[in-house]
């Protein structure tokens, strides 16, 4: 069942979208706000998320850059400025569609399931990697070679191949895999990281494809 994160600071709205998208079998969660949106996103792992630009408390602009530092979920923006700036702007930030107020519930899901059907797409071309001497089917979640990796292993790793050449911060992957508490946790990283390449790497200690920034991130070097 697809995810689906609704974030608006309109009661009404909230409640409508929840009973249409719940009817048409999405399942629905809600944010009133950006910074519990931001939440909500690590907590939920929505597959799509529908924001509206005027929260209270961020620029819904804001809240895309925020999500995007870390994740590449589909952004539908659901708002009342019909500006074709504001339009741009969410869009560069990274938005993947934008619907304006007042709308047509039809109109709202055709644009979910076109969002929806460009992501299965890029999903199937991503579905296998080549990382040295194996193939990564992330469909599957195996990796040739008999090689068996740890659910946290799997999170980390796909994170880092659906972000070819991308350098990933440590906050970005501690937030993602094991929530904003431990941001602060990098010896857990290194860990996982120093495992992954066990498993992967032709020369654990000369990484070529799972490199780390010192003091940054990593990077997937295909």
């Amino acid at each position: 069942m697809t995810r689906i994160l609704v974030v608006d600071d309109e009661p009404q709205i909230l409640r409508a979208l929840r009973i249409n998208l719940a009817a048409r079998h999405y399942e629905v969660a809600v944010a009133p706000d950006g910074a519990s949106a931001l939440r909500a996103a690590v907590d939920a792992t929505p597959d799509l998320v529908i924001l509206d630009l005027g929260l209270p408390d961020l620029d819904g602009v804001d809240v895309i850059h925020g999500l995007r530092g870390w994740t590449t979920v589909p952004i539908i923006v659901l708002s009342g400025r019909a500006g074709n700036q504001d339009k741009i702007e969410a869009l560069d930030a990274g938005a993947d569609d934008y619907v304006t107020k007042p709308f047509g519930i039809d109109e709202l899901l055709a644009r979910v399931r076109a969002v929806t059907r460009r992501t299965a797409i890029q999903e199937a071309e991503l579905a296998t990697i080549e990382l040295g001497d194996h193939v990564i089917d992330l469909t599957s979640k195996t990796v040739s070679g008999d090689v068996r990796l740890t659910p946290t292993e799997w999170h980390i790793l796909e994170l880092l191949l659906r972000n070819p050449g991308k350098l990933i911060s440590q906050r970005q992957v501690l937030t993602e895999v094991w929530g904003s508490r431990f941001v602060k946790e990098t010896h857990y990283l290194r860990q996982y990281m120093a495992q992954l390449r066990r498993k992967l790497e032709r020369d654990p200690a000369h990484p070529e494809h799972l490199i780390t920034e010192p003091g940054m991130g990593y990077r997937f070097t295909p």
